[in-house]
């Protein structure tokens, strides 16, 4: 039996600009008894924009245990993936190919792998509904029509399925490994930032403060801790000694933070890392209308643009509670990819492709940004005070989990 169940999500965006998000998923199963047995079952869950999606999936192989996998589909639509993570996924005319990376390729019985893919469509997205696996139908030969349960009158929250690392690396360990910089903050003995960690206010110093905090931290016993006040010119950072100018060619970035207060409306930034291909000037991790955000000193690009539709597609930052964020720099090709937890946010991705709403601005003026060094703490622009803690902070030139 084959079950299909579609959900209309809409997001409150504004009037002039509004914008649904898309929520299908395919479960196709084994059919009733004395029917051709499945291949496979495949969840396919998509996150829909105007022009855009993602897509989540999960198949699971019913079949004997293979040592890699191919899963084939075919759109009815007119869309077109533009990319994917943990796959290597190609598109002929309407005909779509997936093929295992090289860490995940072996499924036992039962067994599952999970990918997706982003890309555009025009004037229809419906979901497939013919998956494969190594050539085997996934719904067998037998069982009943699919059916639809239609939209309800209530919609769901509208948070999106969370999508997972790209393809290009293996799901990161939360372990440092060789990275340059591997700090719990452990091996503070005071109250002031000392040994690789030392206090800086890059432009000016206002109010604000940094602490070694023994009460609040994530694992063991300590974390840093930036009382951060509103008002230009009001900046409390701490910078880690290491030199970051030969991480790479991809700089990976890992840290646990907790906050107070919730993003405000104007820019704020916590991450700041000085940029050679800006002279100097800082590559900028902060907020801007309530949701994360890129910023790049020299021009004041975002990422994503600031926008109501470039906005929806960032995500604000939890507050009251640790949070994992993970970036990544590609300090070759200029991509950025940016993960709050396991999700990677689309808003706050850039791979050379302009796209509506995200980084037309971004990729107008700016080179392959090439960070030198560390910082973390607090700025803010105009109003926003908030209280942070950073934990379990690493950087290095292979992917680093949560």
């Amino acid at each position: 039996m084959r079950t299909r169940v579609l959900r209309l999500l809409r997001r409150p965006w504004t009037a002039a600009l509004a914008a649904v998000a898309l929520v299908v998923s395919v479960l196709v199963a084994m059919p009733a008894s004395g029917a051709a047995a499945a291949a496979c079952r495949v969840d396919y869950t998509v996150d829909a924009w105007a022009g855009g999606y993602t897509a989540r999936v999960r198949v699971t192989n019913l079949g004997p245990a293979v040592n890699d996998w191919r899963l084939t589909w075919t759109y009815t639509g007119d869309q077109q993936v533009t990319s994917a993570w943990n796959a290597a996924v190609t598109q002929t005319g309407a005909s779509v190919v997936a093929v295992n990376a090289d860490w995940n390729g072996a499924l036992s019985t039962g067994g599952t792998a999970e990918f997706g893919v982003q890309g555009t469509w025009r004037s229809a997205d419906p979901a497939p509904d013919d998956f494969a696996l190594n050539g085997s139908s996934c719904g067998g030969d037998g069982g009943t029509p699919p059916t639809t349960t239609p939209p309800t009158s209530t919609p769901p929250p509208s948070t999106p399925p969370p999508t997972t690392p790209p393809a290009t690396t293996p799901p990161p360990s939360a372990e440092c490994g060789d990275a340059v910089i591997c700090s719990g903050f452990e091996d503070q003995a005071g109250p002031e930032p000392s040994g690789d960690w030392r206090f800086t206010a890059p432009d000016c110093q206002g109010t604000g403060t940094v602490a070694v905090d023994s009460a609040v931290s994530h694992a063991g016993g300590r974390s840093l801790r930036v009382d951060g006040r509103a008002g230009y010119c009001n900046h409390a950072f701490v910078a880690h000694a290491a030199d970051l100018s030969s991480v790479g060619p991809v700089l990976y970035v890992r840290m646990w933070v907790r906050h107070t207060t919730a993003l405000p409306t104007s820019h704020v930034t916590f991450v700041s890392m000085p940029d050679s291909a800006q002279g100097g000037r800082a590559l900028r991790v902060g907020g801007q209308n309530g949701a994360l955000q890129w910023n790049r000193e020299s021009d004041d690009a975002t990422l994503p643009a600031q926008s109501p539709a470039g906005v929806a597609l960032s995500r604000p930052l939890p507050k009251d509670g640790w949070q994992c964020l993970r970036f990544a720099v590609d300090t070759s090709a200029g991509h950025l990819d940016t993960w709050l937890g396991d999700e990677q946010v689309p808003g706050l991705h850039a791979d050379g492709v302009p796209t509506q709403d995200v980084d037309q601005q971004w990729l107008a003026h700016g080179s392959a940004p090439r960070p030198t060094s560390l910082r973390l703490g607090w700025e803010s622009y105009a109003t926003g005070d908030d209280t942070l803690w950073f934990d379990d902070v690493a950087v290095g030139s292979a992917p680093i989990g949560c």
